[in-house]
Order: C-alpha cells, then structure tokens, then sequence
C-alpha cells in the first residue's frame, strides 16, 4: 500500500518485506530516502536503522510504528531515523512527510558556512567540525544549517521548526532527540560547546547579543 501511494504522488518507489531483503536493495545504492516500518518478519526497524547509521549511511529515515508513546519514538530516533509517524495515518501524511525529508530547495545562499572549529558545505551537505567529517543524518544537517546560517543570532524554536519540518512543524520532541544527537556529535568534533539553549526562547551558534 505504501509503494503504490508513493508511487502516485510520484516517486520511484519499491519495497522490502523483510530486513535481509531490504539490506539487498539498500546495498546497491541511489535511494534518496527510506520509508522502515518498526516491526519486520526478521528483526527490528530501529536496529536496521542503527546498523545503516553505524555503517555511514545518511539517507534520510522515516520510521512507522503503532506504538503510541514518546518512549517508543526517542527509541527509533536515538536509533538515527529522522522522522516518525504513527499508525494509522493518512496516505497524505505520509506523503507529506517524505516531502518534507526530501525538501532541499535551490542553493541561493553561500554554499560553505564557517564558525569556529565547524564549517558546513550545503551543496554537498557535508559539516566538519576539527577538520573531521561529521556523520549527521539529513534532519541534524538541516538544523546545524539553519543554525550556523543565523550565526550570532537566536533562532527561536518556532521558527527552527518551521525551517526544518515546513508545513509538517509540529515536531517537538523530534527536534529535543536531534539536537541531542546532534550536540554528541560536534562535542565528538572537539565543539562540545556549540549549540546553546536559550531557555524559553530559542538556540543559537556563535556568540549572540
């Protein structure tokens, strides 16, 4: 069902039934997002999702589950997905989210962003931090990007959210997962310090006023 809706909306789409099947067709490469449902005949979503972050892969990850409760969701993002939908949802919705994971829009604005210790390259979506590459998944770009693009300014959560997530921006506890993965990596980086919180206010990169 969920191949022939994306299909219909227009993308290339095919599916997996099990995670060794889907390990095959991930294996040869060119896709340009991943739809994995949280139980599969032979293991698990989130341990597939982890496996693919642990062995480099940053393609972005939408991750399906029946399981109602935030605990369930901090599991599948802690795992490296980059977005969650709970069952049932409207074909529309799914849509809409895989839209939103595959939303890059033109390049207009400097392509290579330098602060400190950490620089990013948005034609490539690469960030560095100490002169290492940093193996963030699309969601964590998106946000270091948006952050490092208002350097020395305060980005407040509403509009970090709506940045990132467009018109899907009610996404709170994702964004509370992502900047905690994120900030382990730059601390990993040598930038522990990066990203401040400014308590009910925003966040912010580089010094603010």
């Amino acid at each position: 069902m969920i191949e022939a809706v994306l299909r219909e909306a227009g993308y290339a789409a095919v599916s997996a039934g099990t995670v060794a099947e889907a390990r095959g067709l991930l294996g040869k490469g060119g896709f340009a997002a991943i739809v994995l449902d949280w139980m599969l005949p032979d293991g698990s979503g989130p341990d597939l999702c982890a496996d693919l972050r642990s062995a480099g892969d940053t393609t972005p990850i939408l991750m399906l589950t029946a399981r109602a409760g935030v605990d369930e969701r901090v599991v599948g993002l802690n795992a490296g997905a980059d977005d969650y939908l709970k069952k049932p949802f409207a074909a529309a919705e799914l849509v809409a989210r895989v839209r939103a994971l595959l939303r890059r829009g033109p390049r207009l604005l400097e392509t290579r962003v330098m602060l400190g210790p950490i620089e990013i390259h948005a034609g490539s979506r690469l960030a560095i931090a100490g002169g290492r590459e940093l193996p963030l998944t699309a969601r964590e770009f998106d946000i270091l990007e948006v952050l490092m693009r208002h350097r020395g300014r305060i980005v407040t959560r509403s509009n970090l959210l709506i940045a990132v997530w467009g018109e899907d921006a009610n996404s709170g506890d994702s964004l509370d997962v992502l900047l905690t993965r994120l900030r382990r990596k730059l601390a990993e980086g040598g930038a522990p310090d990066a990203i401040r919180t400014h308590r009910g206010v925003g966040y912010s990169v580089g010094t603010t006023p």
